[in-house]
């Protein structure tokens, strides 16, 4: 199978949509989410929805398959919080490595299943690697701005676990996503890395991080260009932006992303912005309308979605990759 190095050489490729707006259909109740195996687990699991390639797994390859019959290829492993420090939530620290590991597998298999099918158009998997619910830079108690909810080895250690299971369970490459805080992502990348030198395997790597308002700066408060420059120092499939924005208000931070970048640039914004109710009501064809500025300007490689887009919006978004050659970087950096 060729390598998504030497794919994403060829044509704009399309990640997939929002995994738990997809989930949210299902409408799991509390016993759905336990299955048999935790039906008497001692605390509510209601709302894990990394659980659910356990108790779940039919419904994880439904929405991978939804993904790639709608064009998509790359789907994400459904581990967005699939670390030690986001399972304690849960109290499903132990689960961490199976969690990982089985939902790796079930996307290697739907992807494999499609790749089979049209071998001109490969399929892959991205290990999600979430951001974690805590922060490395910054305190959560305004009183003491010293205090760290958590240091640099907690969350070296916990990606690290994340790591080798998506690995083992047969990832094509790793997405560290969502980043708003940079020091988490750099443990998550220094843990990646860690593993990559024990195994002596390389791994492609996308790095997504998440400009939260008008700002224009990640939660931590960095810009795009420090940003761009913390991340830079290791070499990357892609970097990126996903969350928080729309396609439309997203457009000028990764126009300034593109024209000092190297790497392939990624997006998976989110259908709009959330409404009163936290839904998301931009359609298909709004979606793709901007992403195709995106494509006119030259400012991506990788293009997918993010909260509340499903496979009619990647569908859109697909189609209209299709008739644009990939973004060919004019940066020095």
């Amino acid at each position: 199978m060729p390598s998504i190095q030497e794919e994403i050489k060829k044509r704009i490729l399309v990640l997939d949509g929002a995994m738990g707006t997809m989930l949210q259909r299902y409408n799991f109740s509390e016993e759905d989410f336990r299955g048999e195996r935790f039906k008497d687990f001692p605390h509510s699991l209601k709302g894990n929805n990394d659980l659910l390639s356990l108790t779940q797994p039919k419904a994880i390859a439904e929405v991978h398959a939804a993904y790639f019959e709608a064009g998509a290829d790359i789907v994400e492993t459904n581990t967005f919080s699939g670390t030690t420090i986001g399972m304690a939530d849960y109290h499903m620290e132990d689960l961490v490595y199976e969690l990982n590991y089985e939902s790796a597998k079930i996307a290697r298999q739907v992807a494999d299943e499609f790749t089979a099918k049209n071998p001109d158009k490969p399929r892959f998997v991205a290990g999600s690697i979430g951001p974690t619910n805590r922060t490395a830079s910054m305190s959560p108690d305004v009183n003491d701005p010293g205090y760290r909810a958590v240091t640099f080895d907690d969350l070296r250690i916990a990606y690290k676990q994340q790591v080798e299971a998506l690995m083992d369970g047969g990832c094509d490459l790793l997405l560290v996503e969502t980043i708003f805080d940079t020091l988490n992502a750099k443990a998550a990348l220094f843990a990646i890395e860690e593993v990559k030198d024990e195994r002596n395997i390389d791994i492609p790597i996308m790095v997504s991080g998440t400009i939260t308002d008008a700002s224009g700066r990640t939660l931590s408060g960095q810009t795009v260009e420090a940003f761009l420059i913390s991340v830079s120092h290791i070499p990357l499939l892609s970097v990126g932006f996903n969350c928080a924005l729309g396609a439309d208000l997203l457009k000028p931070y990764l126009q300034t992303l593109s024209h000092n970048t190297s790497f392939n640039v990624s997006a998976h914004p989110n259908a709009g912005l959330p409404n009163a109710f936290g839904e998301y009501d931009e359609t298909p064809e709004q979606m793709q309308a901007f992403i195709k500025e995106y494509l006119d300007d030259n400012l991506v490689n990788i293009i997918g979605g993010c909260c509340g887009t499903t496979p009619d919006h990647i569908r859109m978004i697909a189609e209209a990759a299709a008739k644009y050659k990939p973004r060919v970087s004019t940066a020095s950096l």
